[in-house]
């Protein structure tokens, strides 16, 4: 496809946004059962839980413009869910704080990803009068900024103190 205009752009992001959050789901999960620190673990489960919640969101706006989500793959999630995989699951701890900081660390470079696209997912759909998906993209992407505020407090009032 072609991108032309704004609404190709926008359509090809929505793939890109969908993309990235299916591969981050499975790694998410991962990090919830490696994380030792209990407020940690079932945080990332919750992660999950909205990660899962922003694809059905995302599918349905595909599916009502009449794309396939999955019709792109996001390179930029795969190499952070790589990253991820390498530093929190497979790399050898000595103290489970460490690692745990590690989880914090490797979760909020994907979440960080993910504020990007939705924000600007945000405003394509705003600019194209798309008030409805604008919304729902307005939602996933304050619930994603909740996760990520949610691992700030972790780390800061538990975990990073444990890991010092």
């Amino acid at each position: 496809m072609t991108l032309t205009t704004l609404k190709d752009v926008y359509l090809d992001q929505l793939q890109d946004i969908w993309s990235a959050n299916k591969q981050s789901l499975d790694v998410v999960t991962e990090l919830g059962r490696a994380a030792e620190n209990k407020s940690l673990s079932e945080a990332l489960i919750a992660g999950g839980q909205g990660i899962a919640d922003g694809m059905e969101k995302i599918a349905e706006l595909c599916n009502e413009h009449g794309i396939d989500p999955n019709g792109e793959h996001c390179k930029g999630m795969e190499g952070l869910v790589k990253e991820a995989r390498a530093h929190s699951i497979t790399e050898d701890f000595g103290d489970a704080d460490a690692r745990d900081a590690m989880i914090i660390t490797q979760y909020q470079r994907m979440v960080h990803y993910g504020i990007a696209g939705y924000g600007c997912l945000v405003a394509f759909a705003n600019r194209l009068g798309l008030d409805g998906d604008g919304a729902i993209l307005q939602e996933c992407l304050d619930n994603t900024y909740d996760g990520d505020r949610r691992m700030t407090e972790i780390a800061t009032a538990e975990v990073n103190k444990a890991a010092a």
